[in-house]
């Protein structure tokens, strides 16, 4: 990263200095060099402040417009505005609710129904096609008016799922972003010759860094849709160029799957890189077998920290089911429930310590407390609520969110750890654990194509008999969302469903 980059925007001004007719961002119609998206980023930089938009105010975007949403991004930055970039589907009420925590000064999108939802919540709206194509006129080039904005200022407000709340933002100032973008980019080593193929959206904040990391290593980012990262991925892959993906499970578990039914595969593709949840080796290994020059690499990380763990390329070969190393200058350690640190091999909660901690969350002082206390040193820990070990050379080894582990029959018992024995199952695609609750005992969810007891009887290959579920379902696919995480509130009324949405539902049942 450049030495001079304080702010989010400079990653921009600094590969349009050094590169400025490289393309920077194309989708399936447009394209965008550089020095073209500096120079948009600061028009709309100013049309926004002409519409009242400064230092520290909010801004919200939820659009389709991948493109646009970039310029707006970098806009915002300018100004020394916090930006919210919300899914495209973000209606109703989770709109609502966003609008009333951060109190934007503006909402834009490209859809009539969030204009709707802005007139009613008094939230002044702007249509981003419009917004968009001002910034693009070449013969319209306003600049904004200084804001003397600091690397201490917050520049994005993430919102991320809660289990039993609504959604909470985590804040990010510029100099959090910029060591995280900087310390990913030292693990990946993006090229300047890169072409990222981005099938995520950028709502998801693995998808929005991959704005940043383009403009760091100066790669070009195509922005693909959740369209194209179906049966049409390998043409997809192809048509662009593509030399780097980042992948969920289910994209990979797509591609893995595609490749084994085609005689050709993307010819350029060298890296793949994994978030969200764990990469199976039986994906892995069928990748390899057709791809021999690609590499993989898996991650770890949450939003509050972005990325806590990255593995080196192909690393899980030499350590398998390791999620990596702490980030280049930050620190993981594994402690006990009264916070003493633990030795290697015991399991116990990551804590997360490091430049990469987020500031916390947008005006939850008491959930703030709780997962960023303040000990030593200039930083923030982290409690990341999720479980697991290392080992002695420091690679990390993912168990379970404490929401993931359960109980039953005294034994304490980890989601990850059960769907991984299973994914381990020749002829089982892909597998989801709903824990126990209520009456229900804990349940095995599985695409395969063999029955649900050979899954449940082949899985004492790979785990203890006792942690095997004693119930499985058999699904056509699991359902995700729209990041491409299982969704196991939509599973879990799909395996107990009403009466009259019973007789849709494809499962073998196994007990």
């Amino acid at each position: 990263m450049s030495r001079t980059a304080q702010l989010l925007h400079e990653l921009l001004d600094a590969a349009a200095n050094r590169s400025p007719q490289s393309t920077a961002l194309s989708s399936r119609n447009h394209s965008l060099t550089y020095q073209e998206l500096a120079t948009a980023s600061n028009t709309m930089a100013a049309l926004l402040q002409r519409e009242g938009l400064r230092r520290g105010d909010r801004i919200v975007v939820t659009a389709a417009d991948g493109i646009g949403i970039t310029v707006l991004v970098y806009a915002a930055s300018r100004l020394g505005a916090v930006f919210s970039v919300l899914h495209e589907q973000a209606r109703g009420g989770p709109l609502e609710h966003v609008l009333r925590d951060c109190e934007p000064t503006l909402l834009v999108s490209d859809g009539p129904e969030a204009g709707r939802t802005a007139a009613e919540q008094s939230v002044p709206f702007l249509d981003l096609d419009e917004l968009v194509a001002t910034a693009l006129d070449t013969g319209s080039t306003p600049t904004p008016t200084g804001q003397n904005v600091l690397a201490v200022d917050p520049v994005s407000l993430i919102y991320t799922s809660g289990t039993t709340s609504l959604p909470k933002a985590v804040v990010s100032t510029h100099q959090q972003v910029l060591f995280a973008v900087s310390a990913i980019q030292e693990c990946l080593e993006y090229r300047s010759d890169d072409v990222v193929y981005c099938p995520l959206p950028l709502s998801f904040d693995y998808g929005l860094y991959q704005i940043y990391l383009a403009a760091l290593s100066g790669a070009r980012l195509h922005l693909g849709t959740v369209a194209e990262s179906g049966p049409p991925l390998l043409r997809s892959l192809e048509d662009v160029g593509a030399t780097v993906l980042p992948s969920m499970p289910s994209i990979a578990d797509r591609l893995a799957w595609l490749l084994n039914r085609s005689s050709e595969g993307p010819s350029r593709l060298r890296l793949l890189t994994n978030t969200g949840a764990a990469l199976s080796e039986a994906t892995m290994s069928a990748l390899r077998a057709v791809l021999p020059h690609l590499r993989i690499q898996v991650m770890y990380g949450l939003t509050e920290c972005k990325r806590t763990a990255i593995m080196p390329p192909d690393g899980d070969l030499d350590h398998p089911g390791s999620c990596g190393l702490p980030l280049p200058g930050t620190e993981v350690v594994v402690v006990d429930d009264g916070g003493n640190r633990l030795p290697p091999g015991e399991i116990g909660q990551f804590v997360v310590r490091g430049p990469n901690v987020m500031t916390g969350y947008w005006r939850r002082p008491e959930l703030t407390a709780e997962r960023f206390p303040r000990t030593e040193g200039l930083f923030p820990e982290l409690r990341t609520g999720d479980y697991g070990w290392q080992d002695d050379e420091g690679y990390l080894y993912f168990s379970g969110r404490h929401d993931d582990l359960y109980k039953e029959q005294g034994f304490r018992l980890s989601t990850t750890e059960v769907e991984a024995a299973a994914i381990g199952v020749n002829g089982v695609t892909s597998a989801a654990v709903l824990p126990p609750e209520g009456k229900r005992t804990a349940l095995l969810v599985v695409v395969a194509d063999i029955t649900a007891d050979e899954v449940r009887e082949r899985m004492r290959d790979h785990i203890e008999p006792f942690k095997i579920p004693r119930r499985c379902v058999r699904l056509d696919t699991l359902p995700t969302n729209s990041n491409g995480k299982v969704d196991r509130k939509q599973l879990a009324a799909l395996i107990d469903p009403t009466p009259a949405t019973s007789e849709p539902l494809r499962a073998h049942v196994s007990h």
